[in-house]
């Protein structure tokens, strides 16, 4: 990696004299408050999903209608996301995600009210909130390492985080409202991510102080006067080698999965005759097969020398995701399809993991700028994976659900060898 693309000096305690990289309970050690605050991060909609049927009742609205207003959030994820790319580069990270925890506590205490159009206001609040927060995050953890290695590791331990929260959050959110209702779930969700945002603003100002370990974002050496403009940023992205590539791969991927993902509970129950509850144990096993597949992935393309690089294991992960997907759809026996589950789960995360470290190691200093629009994108492929799969369900049933998801697998395969051939010859 270039000077002119290194990220920020990483904070004293960790290995970059030697390289190495830290375990991951060292680096969880110095990365906890950027994985708590992206935890918090997932929950506000995790509450509204859950708690769909009483938050439309205390609306006086229909679920259908409250339902729909969910699809704000992914509209305003993607146009805050897109709009805001380059700036997340342009300011101190640590106040980025300050910003963003600082819309999702408003968002929360504006939900709590039952109001129809405070709940509007709210999925639209989240979804621009996550569009900053996420990719703050995963680029500042990454910006605390030096080492390429280690930079994209930190950057997967956040993603693993998520995908442990989607895992985890459901219940954990069903417990408390037990005592408080999901109102005080929100209240409590606001009152989290304010007193996180404050920690954010905090930790920026003590980073700016004269001697303080480590430069401002974007501002090591005399790189703050060449920072690049605004459109510039995105014409020097999209000249790095594979960018481009990559962010197609992340988009389609998300598309297929989410795809396969929103029609997974109506398959299992029409084809295998599972109720919702014991289709929540298949739910639960997907889950963990990802959360499993992006933590190993992430551990594996941080080694120091790697078995297969990060390019490979993506094609390869795509193929297994693409095989399983389409024999999920295709299979008649229950005993063959939950580990075909299991394997489109665990492929989809090593497709997330390989694409996030890809994007850390070969954008530097552009990382957030890169990070940003990858949110955006994967928020455009929730969209575009339930509806293409809905049309294939629609014209041939799920065999035509697997030949236009696994359609978009196959499109995503084609961007990943594109990725693959612009490799940087240093391994990027």
């Amino acid at each position: 990696m270039s000077s002119e693309t290194k990220g920020p000096a990483v904070e004293a305690h960790a290995d970059v004299s030697t390289g190495a990289v830290p375990g991951d309970l060292r680096m969880a050690r110095t990365l906890w408050p950027f994985m708590l605050a992206s935890a918090v991060g997932l929950v506000p909609f995790t509450i509204f999903s859950t708690f769909l049927v009483p938050i439309a009742h205390a609306s006086d609205s229909g679920v259908a209608a409250m339902g729909q207003l969910r699809g704000l959030g992914g509209l305003a994820a993607l146009a805050v996301g897109t709009a805001l790319a380059p700036l997340i580069d342009r300011v101190r990270k640590d106040w980025a995600a300050a910003g963003g925890l600082a819309v999702l506590a408003l968002s929360a205490a504006l939900g709590a009210t039952g109001e129809f159009l405070l709940l509007a206001a709210f999925c639209l609040l989240v979804g621009a909130g996550t569009a900053v927060l996420n990719p703050a995050l995963t680029a500042a953890a990454a910006d605390r390492f030096d080492h390429d290695a280690a930079a994209g590791r930190a950057a997967t331990l956040i993603t693993a985080t998520q995908s442990l929260t989607a895992l985890l959050a459901a219940p954990l959110v069903a417990l408390p409202a037990v005592l408080w209702g999901w109102q005080g779930d929100l209240w409590a969700i606001a009152a989290v991510a304010a007193v996180l945002a404050v920690l954010f603003v905090v930790r920026g100002r003590r980073a700016e102080r004269p001697g303080a370990h480590g430069e401002k974002d974007g501002e090591k050496g005399g790189e703050k006067a060449a920072r690049p403009g605004y459109l510039a940023s995105f014409t020097l992205l999209g000249a790095l080698p594979g960018v481009v590539p990559l962010l197609f791969v992340a988009m389609l991927r998300t598309a297929a999965f989410m795809g396969y993902l929103a029609y997974l509970a109506a398959f299992y129950d029409e084809r295998f005759g599972l109720a919702p509850g014991p289709f929540a144990l298949v739910w639960t096993l997907s889950g963990t097969s990802f959360f499993l597949g992006n933590l190993v992935a992430g551990r594996l393309l941080s080694a120091e020398r790697p078995k297969v690089s990060g390019e490979r294991l993506m094609t390869l992960a795509l193929m297994v995701a693409l095989a399983a997907l389409v024999g999920v759809f295709f299979t008649r026996s229950l005993f063959l399809a939950l580990p075909l589950t299991v394997l489109v789960g665990a492929g989809h995360a090593t497709v997330a993991a390989c694409v996030t470290t890809l994007l850390v190691r070969r954008c530097g200093a552009l990382r957030g700028t890169a990070l940003s629009l990858n949110a955006a994108g994967m928020s455009f492929g929730v969209f575009l994976g339930a509806g293409l799969g809905g049309v294939g369900l629609a014209l041939g049933g799920y065999p035509g659900t697997a030949v236009a998801l696994g359609g978009l697998t196959l499109v995503a395969l084609a961007f990943a060898r594109a990725a693959a051939r612009s490799a940087p010859a240093a391994g990027g």
